[in-house]
């Protein structure tokens, strides 16, 4: 990932490294220095490269330029060499890097950065993201071949309303499509909230909705914050239907709470690219030590004991096949360029994230042990 970055001699002097301790420092798109991997992650990195000062041998003549070292010249030409120094004390968990640039044992510039800092950079070069088959994927691909049209928004919602209501009712469409809304819009607040531009939420039929950025994401806690607000709001509107059923007994109310809480409590299966996998890859991703991957083996283990102990098969399946997946990928965490979670930030997120799991349990369990066939549909699913 990108550490640091600023003007230096002309260029860009841009610094890039990972949790597994490389670093590699650019001058342009020219590869100055590099530092091989270190389990120290403590200690201070020391870049040492040189650059030339080239200028014309006529006193009369002040043209100069300054190039990288190695290249050749004419006997015109007078070079002058630049020793360069660039000093960085990196600490990951939280993150703070110190730095210091020398130009021949002169101090140029210094500084420090954070987290905050992190967030709101945008990398020289974008990261290139892996794509998978699937048909999510293929909506995203229709959503940006489509963006153009402004009218796809009412387009693709009333195409959702329409297929809804002829497999179920008008009614129970109206419903679904404010679960969606709400629940994209969760997304979008927290996307707003790190000053990420946003297209707007789609509708698009059978596929549920999707919340659009022009953004990148630069930390896991941005990808957390994000993933997990969609399901947040989703729990905000479950109880409050949870407390209108309660003053008004009206079942709609009741039945809007729990097929919502179905809903979101699937978009929060560990299974990647819903909400889940993106909350708990970035959890896990940011363990630096096989300690923390052993206590989330045994979170995620206890996590299928339960759900199959509590009678919730389908449940304790897919958190299993999730689980395994994002354990898999583990050891590719150090190729990823968003800056990890501190240990603050995996609890924090980790406890919000089964606390969220467990409100939608609880909301679909009450309604299950009312006897109502209905309310009882989405305890039947998750048993299956």
């Amino acid at each position: 990932m990108e550490l640091l970055k600023f003007e230096f001699l002309g260029k860009n002097l841009r610094l890039e490294g990972s949790m597994a301790g490389w670093q590699q420092l650019f001058w342009g798109d020219s590869l100055v220095s590099e530092i091989a991997a270190s389990a120290d992650d403590s200690e201070q990195r020391v870049h040492r490269f040189e650059m030339q000062q080239v200028r014309n041998a006529s006193h009369n003549d002040a043209e100069e330029a300054i190039v990288e070292s190695g290249a050749e010249f004419g006997a015109e030409k007078v070079v002058d060499i630049i020793e360069c120094c660039l000093e960085v004390a990196l600490q990951w968990q939280p993150f703070e890097l110190n730095y210091r640039v020398l130009v021949n044992d002169q101090e140029y510039v210094s500084g420090d950065r954070n987290t905050k800092d992190i967030e709101q950079q945008v990398p020289e070069k974008p990261i290139a993201e892996k794509t998978k088959f699937s048909l999510v994927g293929l909506g995203l691909l229709a959503m940006k071949l489509l963006k153009s049209a402004k009218m796809i928004k009412v387009v693709l919602a009333g195409a959702s309303l329409a297929a809804y209501s002829w497999f179920f009712s008008l009614q129970f469409a109206l419903a679904l499509l404010a679960c969606l809304v709400f629940h994209e819009y969760g997304h979008i607040r927290a996307m707003k909230y790190f000053n990420m531009p946003t297209k707007g939420i789609y509708l698009i039929p059978f596929l549920g909705g999707l919340a659009l950025s022009d953004g990148k994401i630069n930390t896991r806690w941005q990808d957390v914050m994000i993933s997990i607000m969609g399901p947040f709001f989703g729990l905000i509107l479950s109880l409050a239907c949870v407390v209108a059923y309660w003053i008004t007994g009206n079942i709609f109310f009741a039945g809007l709470a729990s097929f919502n809480a179905l809903l979101n409590l699937f978009n929060l299966l560990p299974i990647l690219p819903l909400d889940g996998g993106h909350i708990l890859k970035s959890v896990t991703f940011s363990m630096n030590s096989k300690v923390g991957l052993v206590v989330c083996v045994v979170a995620a283990a206890f996590g299928v004991w339960l759900s199959y102990s509590l009678g919730l098969a389908l449940l304790g399946f897919l958190l299993l096949i999730g689980s395994v997946e994002i354990f898999i990928e583990w050891k590719t965490r150090h190729q990823s360029h968003l800056l990890p979670l501190d240990r603050y930030g995996q609890i924090f997120s980790a406890v919000w994230y089964f606390a969220t799991v467990a409100s939608f349990v609880a909301i679909i369990w009450y309604f299950a042990s009312s006897g109502d066939d209905l309310l009882g549909l989405p305890m039947k699913i998750l048993q299956s």
